[in-house]
């Protein structure tokens, strides 16, 4: 990396934190990108040249987990198959999670005040949810390109967003628990526990699956 990309990512890290310092202080809606450009002493200017959006500030960090998760399915082994790499890499222990997992006492607030910010943000949770469609199109792309699908198969579409929805339940999951204070010594291995639960569904078939029990 050259001087000019350096000081480049820089200024970009230095915005970025100065705004999640902001919005764990006061919640995301009731912070300005004016003010985050002042608190980090740059052009309101330079703070859109980085990130376009508000939305954007927040998210610079948990969106490159999508942008990591796609390119692994991309480059595991041949012959393997996409949910055996997709479940691998939504299971391994990872960011916040992981430094819960190994002891670290502040990773329950830390992951508490992520979520409490987008519980609390309507746009937070529209952004959220156009970010998790976003990577579920960019699988199903990828899926697509490897099966050589026709144009008018849906299958790449439905299996990328049924793996996409063990994310999407995950994330809801957690989000209650650790809102609700509920056991966070043991939130990443309940995690575990009902992610390989919901991936065991998938490989499975949902053929059988939630049959109408019969009149009593």
């Amino acid at each position: 990396m050259g001087l000019r990309e350096l000081k480049k990512e820089q200024t970009r890290e230095l915005i970025a934190d100065t705004a999640w310092r902001l919005f764990a202080d006061r919640g995301f809606d009731r912070v300005t990108v004016a003010e985050v450009a002042r608190e980090a002493m740059v052009a309101p200017a330079t703070v859109f040249n980085y990130f376009p959006t508000k939305e954007d500030l927040f998210f610079f960090r948990l969106e490159a987990y999508g942008a990591h998760l796609v390119e692994a399915i991309h480059k595991r082994p041949p012959g393997e198959p996409a949910l055996d790499a997709f479940r691998r890499f939504l299971l391994q222990p990872a960011g916040l999670l992981a430094q819960l997992d190994a002891g670290d006492p502040q990773a329950v607030e830390r992951l508490r005040t992520v979520h409490r910010m987008i519980d609390a943000s309507p746009t937070l949770q529209a952004r959220e949810q156009r970010a998790l469609s976003g990577y579920a199109d960019a699988l199903a792309a990828l899926l697509a390109q490897e099966s050589g699908a026709a144009a008018e198969d849906v299958r790449a579409r439905v299996a990328a967003n049924a793996m996409m929805g063990v994310q999407r339940a995950l994330i809801d999951f957690v989000r209650r628990r650790i809102l609700d204070d509920d056991r966070p010594d043991r939130l990443a291995a309940d995690v575990r526990r009902l992610g390989k639960r919901a991936f065991a569904l998938l490989a499975e078939g949902l053929g059988d699956y939630a049959a109408k029990p019969p009149n009593d």
